[in-house]
C-alpha cells in the first residue's frame, strides 16, 4: 500500500470507532501529524509521528505500516509503535490522577437540610 488518508489510517489502527469520529477529531485540531495540525485528507507515510487523544491521555505514535482496512486489535497494533516519551508521560499522568483521586475525600453522607443551607450561604458569600 502506497498511501492512505489520515482519517482512514486512524480508523484502521483502531484509535477511533468510525471514520466520522476520526474526521471530527482531525478537523477539531486534536490530531497532530509530525507536530502540526493536519487535514483529514493528509496522506500518511511510514515513519511519521502522530499525536492522538485517547481519553484523558494523548498518545504519540510512530507509523510503522499503512492499512486502509480495519482488522482485529492485535493486527492493528502492528501499524504503529508508541514512543518511549509518550509511554513515560502517560504513566506519570495516570499516577498523578490516581493520587489526586486518593486525596479527594468523599462525604460520608448526603447533606441534610441544615448542611444545604450552610452550603448555599457559603456560595452566596454570606459567611
Amino acid at each position: 500500500m502506497s498511501s492512505v488518508r489520515l482519517d482512514k489510517w486512524l480508523w484502521a489502527a483502531r484509535f477511533f470507532k468510525t471514520r466520522a469520529l476520526a474526521k471530527k477529531a482531525i478537523e477539531g485540531g486534536k490530531v497532530h501529524y509530525n507536530g502540526a495540525r493536519a487535514k483529514t485528507s493528509k496522506l500518511v507515510e511510514a515513519g511519521a509521528l502522530i499525536r492522538v487523544p485517547q481519553g484523558w491521555d494523548v498518545m504519540e505514535v510512530e507509523v510503522l505500516a499503512l492499512s486502509d482496512q480495519r482488522r482485529g486489535a492485535p493486527e492493528a497494533q502492528t501499524l504503529y509503535q508508541e514512543t518511549a516519551d509518550s509511554q513515560k508521560r502517560r504513566a506519570q499522568e495516570a499516577e498523578a490522577r490516581r493520587l489526586t483521586n486518593q486525596a479527594m475525600q468523599h462525604p460520608l453522607k448526603r447533606p441534610d437540610s441544615r448542611d444545604r443551607r450552610q452550603i448555599k450561604r457559603f456560595m452566596r458569600g454570606e459567611d
